[in-house]
């Protein structure tokens, strides 16, 4: 290959600049949406640098990176391998607004630049596979998927068919290019993936583990610390997946690292393949060992966790005090609701029917009667009714799905709540336990801790054992919280519900018998 009169660093130059201008040629909010996030230039040539060792005893290569970009890769590949070793090389890029112009800056140094679907692409023969695979794959989340189901059954067959990879339908986009490389690479050839570090902890993420554990021998994974994010545009945690397209050995051990830079990360450890599960957290390592499974109680054991009320649309189903005295609404057809965390205190102190003493009062608009009930016998909330008819609210997705439109799913009060994200960096912990002594529901801001059977009989039976329910609660140290949730850039914090019921809470045990889920609506029994 041949680079031409134009040397690498006047090509680097140019594409950098190319970079920027294309870039703000373009709306932040697309970018965004098709997952366009320029790789910055320091880190591809830590990536290909650290790619060479790994392929040290190779003389020449074949290259291809399927998201290619602007080229920041194929630049990197060019100095750090030297243009002598790169045998042949392919890129290929679905916008021409990136394509086009990176197809003309790379003219002429033998470069094969696709403007094409790589998703949609045969793989070549298996003399034409590649040695060295290296990629920022679009993060296009799942809902932004063209077509959506019928463009997510096409990827979910072609990556099945390719890597034997079942991906969930929650899947974002890098998770289907992972899969479908696998037919493009050669047998012992080395990929490298900058991807999202949220398949690491994620449901949808247990297939890409699996292949990462079971079909090729992953050799090295790191995790950048997520206050420290990769790309200025995207509040996204990146990690960088490196393997070779070969069954791991016996005995095989991965290394794990996280935080400083790619060369010289803050923390390493070296974890056997065999200690790794599909289902677990990866973001444990390096910075924490593994939690046995049967270590301890949890918070499952204890309580069924479910996230607060989905309205379908916050500001029309949510009403102030003020809202429902000026519409004059019947008070049997709404709800207490507690306001948003920073509105909220850790204990909710209630009048005598029940409702938050809080300056900050909300209800929720949740009525079951047939429109026509509604319209003979609360004109007032028929006449509330039309309005959110006329605004679309009627059409949005949750809501066409409900009989009628207007109803709410049921979220029975619960002493128990938790909100579901926060950040490290603004207190010791990113979630906080609240003790409601309220009838008020909440909002999916927060996660509902509904007490077992056996826990509610208690908590009926002693009056002070919610209280030091909560204080145990509180008490949870925020390394068990992080560890069971997910991280996302900028040190931001998010927990599930089945995240957080597997939270260990040994104190609990001392405190609440285990027992029987609660049935739905059962809650208020003890509130």
């Amino acid at each position: 290959m041949t680079t031409g009169a134009t040397s690498l660093e006047e090509r680097e130059e140019q594409r950098l600049a190319l970079q920027v201008t294309l870039d703000d040629a373009k709306a932040r909010r697309e970018r965004n949406k098709l997952g366009q996030f320029a790789t910055p230039q320091p880190l591809a040539h830590a990536m290909l640098r650290q790619a060479a060792t790994f392929l040290c005893d190779r003389r020449s290569l074949r290259f291809l990176d399927p998201a290619i970009g602007t080229g920041a890769f194929y630049s990197a590949l060019l100095n750090v391998f030297g243009q002598h070793r790169v045998e042949t090389a392919v890129g290929y890029e679905i916008d021409p607004h990136y394509g086009v112009p990176a197809k003309r800056l790379w003219a002429g140094t033998g470069i094969d630049l696709r403007l094409a679907d790589f998703t949609q692409a045969a793989p070549p023969s298996a003399c034409a596979k590649c040695d060295l695979l290296i990629c920022n794959p679009p993060y296009v989340r799942h809902h932004h998927l063209s077509g959506k189901d019928g463009e997510k059954r096409r990827l979910r067959s072609r990556g099945y068919s390719a890597s034997g990879v079942a991906l969930s339908g929650l899947a974002g986009l890098y998770c289907y290019f992972m899969a479908l490389a696998h037919d493009w690479l050669a047998d012992g050839g080395l990929a490298g993936w900058l991807v999202p570090s949220e398949f690491m902890d994620v449901g949808y993420g247990e297939a890409v583990k699996r292949y990462l554990i079971e079909t090729v021998t992953l050799l090295r994974l790191h995790r950048f610390d997520q206050r420290d994010t990769q790309f200025p545009d995207a509040l996204v945690s990146s990690a960088v997946v490196w393997y070779r397209k070969r069954q791991p050995p016996p005995g095989h051990r991965i290394a794990f690292t996280f935080g400083g830079t790619l060369e010289q990360p803050k923390e390493t450890r070296m974890v056997a393949a065999s200690a790794l599960r599909p289902q677990a957290k990866w973001t444990r390592h390096p910075t924490r060992a593994a939690t046995p499974e049967t270590e301890t109680a949890r918070l499952s054991s204890f309580f069924s966790i479910k996230r607060g009320q989905v309205t379908g649309d916050n500001a029309f189903f949510i009403l102030t005090a003020e809202d429902v005295a000026r519409r004059g609404l019947p008070s049997t057809l709404v709800r207490p609701l507690l306001p948003s965390p920073r509105f909220l205190p850790d204990e909710v102190p209630a009048d005598q029917d029940g409702h938050p003493l809080l300056d900050r009062r909300l209800f929720l608009l949740d009525c079951r009667l047939p429109a026509e009930t509604v319209r003979q016998q609360h004109p007032n909330l028929w006449r509330y009714l039309q309005e959110g008819e006329a605004k679309g609210v009627a059409k949005r997705y949750l809501c066409r799905g409900r009989t009628p439109w207007y109803a709410q799913e049921q979220r029975s009060p619960t002493p128990f709540v938790c909100t579901y994200i926060g950040r490290v960096n603004r207190s010791d912990k990113p979630f906080r336990f609240i003790l409601n002594h309220s009838h008020a529901t909440a909002a999916n801001v927060y996660l509902l801790m509904y007490p077992h059977d056996a826990a509610a009989q208690a908590l009926r039976n002693n009056p002070v054992l919610a209280r030091q329910v909560w204080q145990a609660l509180r008490d949870i140290p925020a390394a068990a919280l992080l560890a069971e949730g997910r991280v996302y850039g900028g040190g931001l914090h998010k927990i599930e519900p089945r995240e957080l019921g597997n939270v260990a809470a040994p104190a609990l045990a001392e405190l609440l018998p285990m027992g029987k889920a609660l049935g739905h609506g059962q809650a208020d029994m003890f509130v």
